[in-house]
C-alpha cells in the first residue's frame, strides 16, 4: 500500500515488479491516497505527503506480531518476511518458538522454565559475522 495512484501501482507492477517476480505479486496494490491507513499505523509522512516504507505481520486474531520501518534508501528483505511468516504460523501450529534465522524443518525450542538459561546447550547458531 502506498500514497501511489492507481495508475502508478499498475505500471511499476507491469514494469518493474513483473521483472523482479515472474508474474509479479498474486494479490491487489492498494493506494493510501491522502495517507489515512499510514497514518493509523504510523508511517504516514505528512510533510512529504507520503507513507515511508513500512511493514507489519498481522496474525488472524489482528494482533500486530511484527513491525518493520525502512528509510526510502534502502530496500526491505523480501526473503526475510516470508521467513517471519512462517515462523509465526508455526509458532501458532505448535506453541514452539523460533530462534533468530530459523527456517522451517530446523530445530525449534520448546519453552518451559528449565529452558530458562539453557538455551545456549539447545540452540547453536551458525555465526552471522
Amino acid at each position: 500500500m502506498s500514497v501511489d495512484s492507481r495508475f502508478s501501482h499498475k505500471i511499476w507492477q507491469e514494469e518493474e515488479l513483473s521483472k523482479m517476480v515472474k508474474g509479479g505479486v498474486p494479490y491487489p496494490m492498494l493506494t493510501d491516497s491522502g495517507g489515512r491507513v499510514g497514518s493509523v499505523y504510523g508511517v504516514y509522512d505528512d510533510e512529504a505527503g507520503v507513507d515511508i516504507r513500512g511493514r507489519f505481520i498481522i496474525d488472524p486474531d489482528g494482533i500486530i506480531q511484527a513491525v518493520e520501518t525502512v528509510a526510502p534508501p534502502v530496500g526491505r528483505n523480501v526473503a526475510e518476511l516470508i521467513r517471519q511468516v512462517k515462523a509465526f504460523q508455526h509458532v501458532r501450529k505448535t506453541g514452539e518458538v523460533c530462534p533468530s534465522g530459523w527456517q522451517p524443518g530446523k530445530p525449534t525450542l520448546k519453552p518451559s522454565p528449565a529452558l530458562a538459561g539453557k538455551v545456549w546447550k539447545v540452540w547453536k547458531p551458525k555465526s552471522a559475522f
